[in-house]
């Protein structure tokens, strides 16, 4: 099972967290986007080769302390043809140095449309006699409130090339509360939809108990957090939320089982620009800080947990 992959990783680094590449150009230092801007000019692909670069520095420092990253989508399609080449390569890169892939794109669909999301972002296309994956994460999250017709075709993705994804249940997001929160039959929608994502996934559980079905459960709100990892035994969470929107490590414990498993926490800002908030930390030595932020945020969560 992917998430056998992502936790067997969790384990091998002692480290339940991902890094978002959510790139901004901002975010590039001034040596990396002035090379590419003399090559290219003032373009969306030198704009898309400067992220790229700036990936790439990153998860040399990192692939050996973290388990995985998670591009998001949107960060890459801003940038047209050239930013969609840039996420590709990224993904690429990451899985040549041993992480796991979460491309955050937070697709959904109904029918053949959903089968083209699933086959670009999970699966592969064939071409005549060949079969070639465009993107090839190893998840994706998606947004589950069209029902079943737009899970069904991933799920038979995630068996055949076994792949994951991460269902929207709890957001982060402050409004979250304004759909999620409302009851059906006396219970919340995030719980319903949690539902649904243990009976998606009650067919394909891995070794450590849990299924190709993850849920998006938000770090802000702790106390749903705890709640949902009791109702929810056979769902990995993917947890955002965590420093830049407020949420705490010790608030993050109660996404975790027994043995500190069963979530995987996400920080992007925090890592790709911990060079911005250090004090008199050359540009240069961007990859280095975005290293000790990490090591930073795994020393900060794993306090709370009891990781085996």
């Amino acid at each position: 099972m992917s998430f056998d992959r992502l936790i067997a990783k969790i384990i091998e680094t002692k480290n339940p967290t991902v890094v978002g590449l959510d790139p901004k150009l901002d975010y590039v230092p001034e040596y990396i986007k002035n090379k590419y801007f003399e090559e290219d000019g003032f373009t969306l692909k030198a704009a898309a080769k400067a992220i790229f670069k700036f990936n790439q520095k990153i998860i040399d420092e990192i692939c050996d302390i973290v388990p995985a990253i998670k591009p998001q989508a949107a960060y890459y399609e801003m940038y047209g043809h050239y930013g969609i080449k840039t996420l590709e390569k990224t993904i690429r890169y990451a899985k040549l140095k041993g992480m796991f892939v979460i491309t955050d794109g937070k697709r959904n669909d109904i029918g053949a449309t959903m089968e083209a999301y699933t086959a670009a972002h999970l699966g592969s296309v064939k071409i005549s006699d060949t079969e070639c994956e465009p993107f090839g994460a190893d998840a994706l999250t998606v947004n589950g409130y069209l029902g079943s017709d737009g899970i069904d075709p991933l799920l038979e993705v995630c068996k055949e090339k076994d792949r994951g994804i991460f269902v929207l249940v709890k957001t982060s997001n402050k409004s979250s509360g304004e759909l999620q929160d409302k009851l059906i039959d006396g219970i919340p929608v995030y719980a319903v939809m949690g539902d649904m994502c243990e009976k998606w996934g009650s067919e394909q559980i891995g070794e450590y108990g849990y299924s190709s079905v993850g849920a998006v459960v938000g770090a802000t709100y702790p106390e749903q957090l705890s709640e949902l990892r009791k109702r929810l035994p056979h769902t990995m969470f993917l947890v955002p939320g965590y420093g830049a929107q407020g949420g705490g490590a010790q608030g993050i414990a109660g996404a975790f089982d027994e043995n500190g498993l069963g979530a995987i926490v996400n920080s992007s800002r925090a890592v790709m620009c911990a060079y911005k908030n250090e004090e008199n930390c050359p540009e240069q030595d961007f990859a280095k800080a975005a290293r000790r932020e990490a090591v930073r945020m795994r020393e900060d969560i794993t306090s709370y947990i009891n990781l085996k």
